[in-house]
């Protein structure tokens, strides 16, 4: 499974809209629905939504102001859940880390063991991050994240290019996709070699995906 699996131990996406929701008001009691919005990257439905579910369930109590405007205010029970939801993300955040700096260390280490000094990363993430500081601790030279849908021209510190046709000498690809990481590896494969390509365990991608469809077409 991809990172999505991990973070349900802990923490869904619900629950972090939620969470970031309720970050919102505390912050800020006159904040608008379409700045909650544009703050959690969410369209404003989802927000309106996800407003009035925590309305109804208690958490936030809404009172009407001048110029036809509304403040939001955290009740007790809105602390709580705040505060609870709070512990579960940095229950996933600390227990994500681990897993992913002890992989990330392991796959440096298999890089280096094959000679694969220069490389670059298969997507703009937590994990591209993590990756690239384990690195300052090896001979690897990490020399861009390839992510043809990120806005980013620079990410942790590398420049983000479009596709790997735009990097010299360049020996592995190490997968850091974790919003589709199957989709991502499937389509390297196609046209980088695959055993160039490293995939961290945590991403839980099937490398032999396309085996039996390939074993009935011949």
């Amino acid at each position: 499974m991809v990172e999505s699996r991990i973070q349900s131990e802990a923490m869904d996406n619900e629950s972090e809209i939620t969470l970031g929701l309720l970050n919102a008001v505390h912050d800020n009691n006159t904040i608008t629905q379409r700045s909650m919005a544009s703050d959690l990257g969410i369209a404003l439905g989802l927000a309106n939504a996800y407003l009035k579910r925590c309305i109804r369930k208690g958490f936030i109590k809404v009172q009407q102001i001048p110029s036809n405007r509304y403040s939001y205010y955290l009740t007790p029970q809105g602390f709580a859940e705040k505060t609870r939801l709070t512990a579960d993300y940095l229950t996933y955040s600390f227990t994500f880390f681990r897993r992913a700096r002890e992989q990330c260390a392991d796959t440096l280490h298999e890089c280096e063991k094959k000679g694969w000094l220069r490389i670059a990363l298969a997507g703009a993430s937590d994990l591209a991050e993590i990756l690239t500081l384990c690195a300052n601790d090896t001979d690897i030279q990490i020399v861009g994240i390839i992510d043809a849908d990120t806005k980013h021209t620079r990410f942790a510190g590398l420049p983000v290019i479009a596709s790997h046709k735009d990097i010299d000498q360049l020996a592995a690809i190490v997968l850091t996709d974790v919003n589709n990481p199957q989709d991502s590896f499937d389509q390297f494969s196609q046209i980088w070699p695959r055993e160039r390509i490293i995939v961290p365990k945590l991403l839980g991608v099937s490398e032999d995906k396309n085996i039996a469809a390939d074993g009935d077409e011949s």
